[in-house]
C-alpha cells in the first residue's frame, strides 16, 4: 500500500477516526471531475512509444524527481507517464513540462503542510482539497486531456475493489484520489463513487502504460522492500513486515512485464520525511543513471523493429 505524503498522523487517525460518522462526504464543486475513459492506445508513427510507469512511496516519492532530470539530460523523454499516489503527483508535474531544474526546485520548495487540511473525521481526517488546488496551480488549471504530454493517474475504486485509469478531466482531482491513504484521508467523491490510493491495486501501474501502447516501459519502484527477518520482534513489527511482504508481492507482479526496473536506495527515507527530500532525489539520480545503458539498449532494441 502507498501513502502520499499522510503517513505522519497514521497513528492519531486511527485514535479518532471513532468518532467519525460514517455519512458520506459531498461531491466537490468542480466542473470537469475526472474521468476513467476508454483506454485509446497511442501508436509510434516515427518510433517506439516510451512511457514512464512511477510508483507510490509517499515521501520517498521525491526520488521520481531525480530518476526524470536524469533521464531528461540524457534526451530520453517520455510519450507517456501513468503515475500511482506520489508517483501520480511526479508525472502530473512532469506530463504538464516541469523539467530538470524546474522541476527540482519545485520539489524542493513543497513542505508537508502544503498537503494537510485537517477536517472533521469523516472516513478520514485529511480532506485533500489542498493537494488538488496546489496540483491544478502547478499544472496551469490544463485538464489531463490537455497536458502537453499523456499522462493517467491510477486510483482504487472504494466500492468495486478494481482500478481507475483517470486519463481526463480535473488533474488535481485526479492525482488526490490516486494519493488517498483509505482511513486517513477522506475518499475522494466523483460522480458518485468513492475513490482512494492507486496502490491498493497497482503499486507500480506498468501494466496500465502497456495498454495504452508502450513499446518501451521504464518502471521507477520507490517502495520499501521487508526487513531482515530477525529484526521483526514486536507486534507492531510483524505487522509492518507482513504489510511489506504484501506490497512486495503487489510491485513483483507489476514490474514484471517493465523493460527497465529503477529502484533507488530509499531505505533509509521515512514515509512522511519531507526533510529528506534532497537526499530522496539524489538517490533517485544515482540509481538513474547506473540504470542508463540498459535503458539506452531497451529503446534501441525496439527501434529496431520500425
Amino acid at each position: 500500500m502507498t501513502v502520499f505524503p499522510y503517513l505522519h498522523w497514521f497513528r492519531t487517525a486511527l485514535l479518532t477516526l471513532v468518532l467519525a460518522s460514517c455519512a458520506g462526504a459531498p461531491a466537490d464543486p468542480v466542473s470537469d471531475p475526472p474521468r476513467a475513459g476508454t483506454l485509446v492506445p497511442l501508436g509510434g508513427e516515427d518510433g517506439p512509444v516510451i512511457a514512464f510507469a512511477l510508483g507510490g512511496g509517499a515521501a520517498r516519492g521525491f526520488a521520481h524527481v531525480g530518476v526524470l532530470n536524469v533521464l531528461e539530460r540524457n534526451g530520453i523523454h517520455a510519450d507517456l507517464v501513468v503515475g500511482t499516489s506520489a508517483g501520480s503527483l511526479a508525472g502530473a508535474l512532469y506530463a504538464a513540462g516541469l523539467r530538470g531544474q524546474r522541476l527540482e526546485e519545485e520539489a524542493l520548495q513543497l513542505e508537508r503542510e502544503t498537503f494537510t487540511d485537517f477536517g472533521f473525521p469523516d472516513r478520514g481526517l485529511i480532506r485533500g482539497e489542498r493537494l488538488q488546488q496546489y496540483v491544478n496551480e502547478a499544472v496551469g488549471g490544463l485538464p489531463l486531456e490537455d497536458l502537453p504530454t499523456r499522462f493517467a493517474a491510477v486510483a482504487t475504486d472504494l466500492g468495486s475493489g478494481e482500478s481507475a485509469v483517470f486519463n481526463g478531466g480535473d488533474t488535481g482531482m485526479a492525482v488526490r484520489a490516486s494519493s488517498s491513504f483509505p482511513g486517513l484521508v477522506q475518499p475522494v467523491r466523483i460522480n458518485g463513487r468513492d475513490y482512494v490510493d492507486g496502490g491498493l491495486v497497482s503499486q507500480v501501474p506498468v501494466h496500465v502504460a502497456l495498454s495504452l501502447g508502450a513499446d518501451v516501459v521504464i518502471a521507477v519502484d520507490v517502495s520499501k522492500l521487508p526487513v531482515d527477518a530477525e529484526r521483526v520482534e514486536s507486534t507492531l513489527d510483524v505487522l509492518r513486515q507482513a504489510l511489506l511482504i504484501m506490497s512486495m508481492a503487489l510491485v513483483e507482479r507489476d514490474v514484471s512485464d517493465a523493460d527497465v526496473v529503477i529502484r533507488p536506495d530509499v531505505s533509509g527515507i521515512k514515509l512522511a520525511e519531507f526533510a529528506a527530500r534532497a537526499e530522496a532525489i539524489k538517490a533517485g539520480e544515482r540509481a538513474a543513471e547506473k540504470m542508463l545503458p540498459e535503458i539506452h539498449a531497451a529503446i534501441a532494441g525496439a527501434r529496431g523493429t520500425f
